[in-house]
């Protein structure tokens, strides 16, 4: 009994030096073992089915022997620096993975944006003033105003009807299979489809095709005069998120209680007071998470207009800006004051969606 109680507050086992450094001597080995395997995907010249295969097993197998070697190491250790040390452990990489991926880069594009074009002469704030005075910067603002006041307006409306309208069809799975589809389908193809409906040739683009079936005359959809070049590309983008949205707002649909609706029917509410007094309040926490998450994505749109314009035509965003001076005009220190900005932009809209989502309001 004396000796339980004389046992250091370590592991099940107790600290010793030698355990230690057996623990230190593995997490050794483990780090040449994965080095060897880097170098060999890296410089093998076998098949590649084979590497692939190497490459799944050097990668969760190598992920699950760092844990297991360092968890070992912790458990060896004193109680108190064990229970301070383990959670470490497990989100100790995420952690190092998002620091090396997004927190370095980011400080690193930040000390750029005070610089010149050649990233060696410092020129202070007059980047920044640049991204909100230069011509085309305000171009691209503007149209990235028009693209999250029209285009998320457009998600949103056509997400809550489908929702409602479907929601006691009998085709409901169907219906929102359809329009969730092309939500599997990545910008860049979506664009090149899109390029397609609008193209001139009424023999190619289904849009003219249509029109000059009516008697019309074929239009160049995709270089009219502003703002209406602009709205068919949002128009591309809405029919790729409407899909996401509705899959919300549905589920939030489906967490009202039905005796609420059912006894506000009793009392003699028809189905638009119903709408608009209990369905719409009770799915405002995910109707604001909606609108906040697309309004992210339509300040950060890029692909779909670098697809099917290439900017030009007036139709340039602060992402295709952005582009064209960091890879075209090989100006850094703008090209970093303009992402410095984009994610300022984008930080209080992401904020305020986390705290949506940690007090559980989102459903």
């Amino acid at each position: 009994m004396q000796a339980k109680l004389d046992r250091p507050a370590g592991g099940q086992d107790g600290f010793s030096a030698a355990q230690l450094a057996l623990s230190a001597v593995l997490i050794g080995i483990t780090f040449i073992g994965l080095y060897a395997g880097f170098v060999f995907l890296r410089d093998s010249t076998a098949d590649r089915i084979f590497i692939a295969i190497a490459a799944i097993v050097w990668g969760v197998g190598g992920i699950a022997a760092l844990y297991f070697v360092f968890n070992n190491l912790v458990e060896k250790l004193p109680g108190n620096w064990m229970s301070r040390l383990q959670p470490f452990i497990f989100v100790g990489p995420a952690i190092l993975l998002l620091a090396w991926y997004l927190a370095v880069p980011t400080l690193r594009t930040l000390s750029l944006s005070f610089f010149d074009r050649t990233s060696t002469n410092f020129v202070g704030l007059d980047n920044y003033i640049a991204v909100f005075t230069q011509r085309q910067m305000v171009e691209a603002w503007t149209n990235n105003l028009l693209w999250i006041v029209v285009g998320t307006a457009f998600v949103v409306i056509f997400g809550l009807l489908i929702a409602i309208l479907s929601d006691r069809s009998a085709f409901e799975n169907a219906a929102k299979s359809l329009i969730f589809m092309p939500m599997a389908i990545s910008m860049v193809g979506a664009g090149v489809i899109w390029k397609f409906v609008y193209d001139n040739n009424p023999n190619i683009g289904l849009l003219n095709s249509i029109v000059t079936a009516f008697g019309g005359e074929a239009q160049p959809w995709l270089t009219l005069v502003q703002p209406w070049n602009n709205v068919f590309l949002i128009i591309v983008v809405v029919w790729l998120q409407t899909g996401y949205a509705m899959v919300l707002i549905s589920a939030a649909i489906k967490g009202i209680p039905e005796e609420l609706l059912e006894a506000a029917r009793v009392d003699g509410a028809n189905e638009i007071q119903i709408f608009f007094r209990i369905i719409l309040p009770s799915i405002a926490p995910t109707l604001v998470t909606v609108v906040t998450t697309v309004v992210i994505f339509m300040l950060k749109i890029f692909d779909v207009v670098m697809v099917m314009t290439g900017g030009q035509f007036g139709t340039e965003v602060v992402g295709v800006r952005f582009y064209r001076e960091a890879f075209t005009a090989g100006n850094a220190g703008f090209a970093s004051a303009i992402a410095i900005v984009l994610l300022i932009a984008v930080i209080p809209v992401m904020i305020y969606n986390l705290r949506q989502f940690s007090q559980r309001q989102t459903f």
